[in-house]
């Protein structure tokens, strides 16, 4: 287990080396950039300083901040509405209803996770010759062949599912003969069988976060020293429920622990953002935070979704619009804000073309470059609309500043409601989403592109064969 006081050393020693790193910098300038990538989970989109959180929220966010003072920030990022296909969508470039299309069967049930012969942004990366690491919560498949060291990683500590599973050991009605297996950390390593390791209780759910971001700044560090581009992919724990915050950090804030846990994950993102500096390999480093999914909906849950309506588990932005902030020193401009829709799909492609990686042929990718836009050769966004769904139900489209939803959701029961009419929302005039139809009568017209971009993806659903060609 690596020891959270060998920061300082560490830190020490990349100081006596500072013109060491700046050689290594230079070496590498024409490489291939490094990626670093921090996945929240169930973390709403106003936590952030610069998103309308940080101080309002009780804890500054300065380092999380900086990401979008040296870079982009996307103010209409969308994902999916749960934990697992928004990952799957992450890792595939590919809607998540698609992942779990089968072969003349309907499609998975909604966590499932990822078939093997899914192309993951870990694989595609390891065919650039990237070293890939993940450190963190994977959710996509917890069986013999399905792990993250089956899909691309070349390394992984962290946990196969969700953190709620923490809660298991220190209840006192579990019942040991209920044939349910208690979460254990995991480590494994490619074309390795994955370890068991200690039970994942309320104790370990408050220093794995810790223990993830050490092991990421390891695997940077020696990955530097061999000049090996490198993916370190942190999905990080936290804020699922439970919300425990470190020991260094519980009572910190005085706001409670939802507060002492965002200032945790600043100081974190703040020593990943220092290495990575420290290494001299700022300039040739893409460094992205972003979320799953909006705030938890259970009603004892923290989480702020800022001025968007709605929790995970629903069609509304509070939901599905999460923050995304992307450093890249050089190819994309600093200080750049953007409400244009992006979606979390589009990282694979984007990341693919950044880095002269290829994408698969052999099936639909729904993502789309979005190198363009970020770098500021392209003053728009490639994407204009996003699907929306919960579980195997389409519920919705968004095209630009509109949203129209067939099925709505009551959010205390998570009733579905079928509309005999659709429900239209201009987002800009009304970003709650109070009132249907309200500022839609004189726009009927909207109608049109709304349901295009719905038949147009039904269609494609339709012929879709569950499975890459033979």
């Amino acid at each position: 287990m690596l020891n959270y006081l060998k920061n300082t050393n560490r830190f020490i020693a990349l100081a006596l080396s500072t013109m060491l790193s700046v050689s290594v910098s230079a070496a590498n300038s024409s490489e291939k950039p490094n990626i670093v990538l921090v996945l929240m989970d169930n973390f709403g989109y106003g936590e952030v300083g610069v998103y309308g959180g940080g101080v309002l929220r009780g804890a500054p966010t300065p380092n999380i901040d900086s990401i979008a003072s040296e870079g982009f920030q996307l103010t209409n990022f969308n994902v999916e509405a749960e934990c697992t296909p928004s990952r799957s969508a992450l890792m595939t470039g590919r809607y998540g209803i698609r992942t779990r299309q089968q072969v003349d069967t309907p499609p998975r049930g909604i966590w499932y996770g990822l078939t093997p012969w899914e192309i993951t942004l870990a694989e595609m990366l390891s065919a650039e010759g990237y070293a890939t690491g993940m450190f963190g919560k994977w959710h996509l498949g917890d069986a013999e062949g399905r792990y993250p060291t089956d899909q691309g990683f070349d390394e992984w500590y962290g946990i196969p599912n969700s953190s709620d599973q923490a809660f298991w050991p220190d209840s006192d009605s579990f019942q040991k003969d209920a044939g349910v297996e208690l979460t254990r950390i995991m480590t494994a390593k490619r074309d390795e069988k994955p370890k068991k390791h200690e039970v994942y209780g309320r104790a370990k759910r408050a220093t794995i976060d810790r223990e993830i971001t050490d092991h990421a700044l390891d695997f940077m560090e020696r990955k530097a020293k061999t000049k090996q581009p490198f993916f370190a992919y942190l999905p990080y724990t936290q804020t699922h429920e439970p919300v425990d915050a470190h020991p260094d950090f519980k009572g910190k804030t005085g706001n409670g622990s939802f507060a002492d846990v965002l200032a945790q994950t600043d100081a974190y993102v703040g020593e990943l953002l220092a290495l990575v500096d420290d290494l001299g390999l700022k300039d040739n480093t893409i460094f992205i935070f972003t979320s799953d999914n909006g705030r938890e909906g259970i009603k004892r849950s923290f989480g702020f979704t800022g001025p968007w309506r709605g929790t995970m588990f629903s069609p509304y932005e509070g939901s599905l619009r999460v923050p995304f902030l992307i450093r890249y020193p050089g190819k994309i401009p600093a200080k750049q804000v953007s409400n244009d829709i992006v979606h979390m799909i589009d990282v694979f492609p984007t990341l693919a073309n950044l880095v002269g990686g290829n994408i698969p042929q052999d099936r639909v990718l729904d993502g789309v470059d979005q190198t363009g836009f970020l770098t500021g050769a392209e003053s728009k966004s490639s994407r204009e609309s996003v699907i929306i769904y919960i579980g195997n139900d389409l519920f919705g489209v968004k095209w630009r500043n509109w949203k129209m939803l067939l099925k709505e959701i009551d959010e205390k029961s998570y009733a579905i409601k079928n509309m005999a009419y659709p429900s239209f929302y201009n987002l800009i005039v009304d970003p709650k989403e109070e009132e249907p139809e309200k500022f839609y009568l004189d726009d009927t017209w909207v109608e049109t592109p709304l349901y295009e971009v719905m038949e147009e993806h039904l269609i494609s659903i339709s012929e879709d064969k569950g499975a890459p060609p033979n």
